[in-house]
């Protein structure tokens, strides 16, 4: 039952106005839950029992008490709400260890620098400063420091980059850390998926691996958001069994309000609506208008640009002055100075990429905005969770043009009450774990023993790379073919890439930014428009051979657009099967991407004003694909063969759709190709690839699952209410890469053959 919004809310007007013009199709109450409070343990000790007394702390929750118990008898994840406490789940146990153990160490793990930062402020509030000396070890610790902190601090906390690149490498010289560590603790376990997630769970066995080197073997206690798989996330980034569940929430949480926004209609026959950045620009500054303090999420680093600047153009100066964006490629100084406004209060609003999403401090804020659909539901209320510190809270959800987003619009519901997705990872994709290996043998020779840390099949990879020439066997074990060679710095754990272009501010020689090789050439080629903290700049030249870009400000009336060309090679099929009426399979391809040029458009109505052509290197990567060839199901009946390749391509774009839902994985984790002759199997043919280098087990569940991908893809775009087509991507007659055919009435009809052939 939806309730009356309170005139004292500061969003009811907003909401109001979205029921009378009818943007606002859902709106929910849910009430506040009491916390379940519980004494604090007496086995704690008086150093700790003090530390909890001086941050005003008099009693726990019930799911702290459980992991602090369960940390000292197994590895164990906790998996509890937003701003449930998590924290303190992981420092009662490491402070317990470390006040009764002068010699002991612990080690904790933040996917952000920022969260390390915020942790150790919360570590230096408990007043343990003689017994417990914590220390953030990354990229941005002065050199001269690095020495101090590796014979005085008890307690790191760095990120799995600089663990894999800075600490494991040299891990004679942290010889006191590896052999006293008692407590290693992994938080935002959540975000070790996919690409990153399968890197991260080779750190960490080689990090298992380190440490039984030195002769200890460490408790791993593990945080994280809600997840439908917490226990086979945490062995399967671990490499270690039998761990235990804290799970019951006994946190208090506030009201909160959800409110799901579809933009304005403006072409019923073609189902156009408004932007949906306009849209959140207005929903943001309504909010921030009325003073409460907002966080807006937008999945891509161009859409936080530009609801920024729309938002600006929206609000008096004085209140522009109060809110800033936050995402990647910003210099550590810039994000450094936000969190720190937001922290103190001096921002009343800030729109962010999910860096944000996570559990930073960013002091007490009423109101979430996803817009878009973020790729999980377990992401989705990470983010709605950021709001609601002050005992009351508004989450929005600001559907985009995409067919999921307005199918959940249509069924709001089922949106809602959507269970949490599974994390995939896979620590043995076959190029990830060769690069680790790699890594481990730097480390240490290998040898039989490590079958206990690296798994059985480390023998057989490591026989490989020395046939490759990569390895060496000797009487110790596998070694580096060079002596000088130091492979963890040429594998990033984040992307397919270790390369990065500078961004420099031609007028000045200022570095402002940077941006991913795998990302610049569609973004910062010559000629582009590229937003950077809500201003605009055009790109004057990319230099290859110097890994930089050349921008100065810019002011026009039109953006670019870049024009790729995809190819997909197949390589060694591991799975085929016959099934829907068509040939199934599953295995590994090359991906090749040539950016061709790029259009530009006029701001005002996205018309082409012209398209300039580009000379840029073909980027390519090996990765693994599921894909299906459709020419007995096409010559079963008569298809119109001018509606053909339209029909194909909208089918894999709806299957691109719902496949995120199915693994769970963001939608710029997969990709796609359609094409009515493929040059090697000869016949019509849909692939859909993973997008990082060596795959990671996203399209493999696709696959074992392509019955319920063909059923929700017809699902998504059968239901659609338009008669003609619509702006979305998998309806509309043109798709967003320049005008390639859609066609909505054919990928029907091809969903309706497979469904028949079941």
């Amino acid at each position: 039952m939806v309730a009356i919004a309170h005139e004292t809310e500061p969003w009811a007007a907003l909401l109001e106005q979205g029921r009378t013009d009818q943007r606002l199709v859902h709106d929910d109450f849910y009430e506040p839950r009491p916390a379940r409070p519980v004494l604090i343990p007496s086995e704690l000790g008086p150093a700790v029992r003090g530390a909890l007394a001086n941050v005003g702390i008099d009693q726990l929750y019930s799911h702290q008490s459980d992991a602090l118990y369960d940390a000292f008898e197994a590895p164990t994840i906790v998996t509890t709400g937003t701003a449930s406490g998590k924290s303190l789940c992981f420092q009662l146990p490491t402070l317990e260890v470390l006040t009764s153990d002068r010699t002991a160490r612990a080690l904790y793990l933040y996917p952000t620098k920022a969260l390390a930062q915020d942790q150790a402020r919360a570590l230096h509030a408990f007043g343990l400063h003689k017994q417990v000396r914590p220390a953030i070890y990354d990229g941005d610790t002065p050199r001269a420091e690095r020495s101090a902190i590796r014979k005085r601090s008890n307690l790191i906390l760095t990120n799995p980059d600089m663990l894999h690149v800075g600490i494991l490498p040299h891990h004679p010289a942290w010889g006191e850390l590896f052999a006293n560590l008692a407590f290693v603790v992994v938080d935002e376990a959540h975000v070790y998926r996919g690409v990153f997630g399968s890197h991260v769970a080779n750190v960490l066995r080689r990090l298992r691996r380190v440490a039984a080197i030195h002769g200890s073997e460490p408790r791993f206690l593990l945080a994280s958001a809600t997840i439908a798989n917490p226990v086979e996330l945490a062995e399967r980034l671990t490499g270690l069994g039998g761990f235990k569940l804290v799970d019951r929430d006994g946190a208090p949480r506030a009201s909160r309000r959800v409110a799901m926004w579809n933009p304005r209609l403006l072409d019923e026959e073609l189902g156009v609506r408004g932007s949906a950045l306009y849209e959140a620009a207005e929903v943001f500054t309504e909010l921030v208008s009325n003073g409460a303090r907002t966080i807006c999420f937008m999945k891509s680093r161009k859409g936080v640009e530009l609801i920024l600047r729309h938002s600006l153009d929206r609000l008096e100066p004085e209140l522009a002055e109060r809110i800033a964006p936050y995402r990647g490629g910003y210099t550590p100084q810039q994000r450094q100075d936000i969190q720190r406004r937001l922290s103190a209060g001096e921002l009343l609003g800030v729109v962010a990429t999910d860096a944000l999403e996570l559990g930073i401090d960013i002091g007490e804020l009423d109101a979430a905005i996803c817009v878009t659909f973020p790729g999980t539901v377990a992401s989705l209320r990470q983010m709605w969770g950021r709001a609601g510190r002050r005992g009351r809270g508004l989450a929005v959800y600001v559907a985009g043009e995409d067919a999921l987003d307005q199918f959940f619009c249509r069924h709001p519901e089922e949106f809602l009450d959507r269970a949490v997705e599974a994390a995939i990872l896979d620590p043995h994709s076959p190029e990830i774990f060769a690069e680790h290996l790699l890594c481990a043998a730097h480390e240490a020779p290998l040898t039989g023993a490590d079958a206990d840390t690296l798994g059985p099949e480390w023998r057989s990879y490591a026989t490989e790379l020395a046939e490759a020439g990569f390895l060496r066997e000797r009487a110790t074990g596998f070694v580096p073919q060079r002596a000088d060679d130091y492979p963890a710095a040429r594998t990033a754990l984040r992307s397919a890439s270790a390369d990065s272009f500078a961004l420099i501010d031609a007028s000045s020689g200022e570095l402002f930014g940077t941006v991913e090789l795998a990302r610049a050439y569609g973004t910062v080629h010559e000629g582009a428009v590229y937003l950077h903290m809500g201003r605009s700049y055009h790109v004057l030249e990319l230099d290859l051979a110097g890994r930089r870009a050349l921008l100065e400000p810019f002011d026009g009336d039109y953006f670019t657009q870049a024009k790729r060309k995809i190819m997909i090679y197949i390589t060694r099929v591991h799975a085929q099967r016959e099934q829907c009426g068509v040939t199934l399979s599953f295995g590994e391809i090359v991906y090749a991407e040539t950016v061709l040029g790029y259009q530009r458009k006029r701001l005002q109505d996205h018309e082409a004003i012209d398209f300039q052509t580009l000379d840029l290197p073909t980027v390519e990567f090996s990765t693994r694909a599921l894909w299906y060839e459709l020419d007995e199901l096409i010559a079963a009946e008569s298809f119109p063969p001018e509606m053909l390749l339209g029909a194909l391509h909208a089918l894999e774009h709806g299957q691109i759709a719902v496949l995120p839902l199915i693994a769970m994985c963001d939608r710029w984790d997969i990709g796609g190709l359609s094409t009515n002759a493929h040059p090697q199997t000869g016949v019509p043919t849909i692939f859909i690839y993973d997008g990082h280098p060596g795959g990671v087990g996203i399209t493999r569940r696709g696959y074992d699952e392509f019955e319920r991908l063909v059923g929700d893809a017809q699902r998504l775009i059968g239901e659609c209410p338009c008669k003609s087509g619509c702006p979305s991507c998998v309806q509309s007659p043109k798709c967003g890469n320049l005008n390639e055919p859609l066609s909505k009435r054919g990928a029907l009809e091809l969903l309706r053959r497979l469904q028949a052939a079941r």
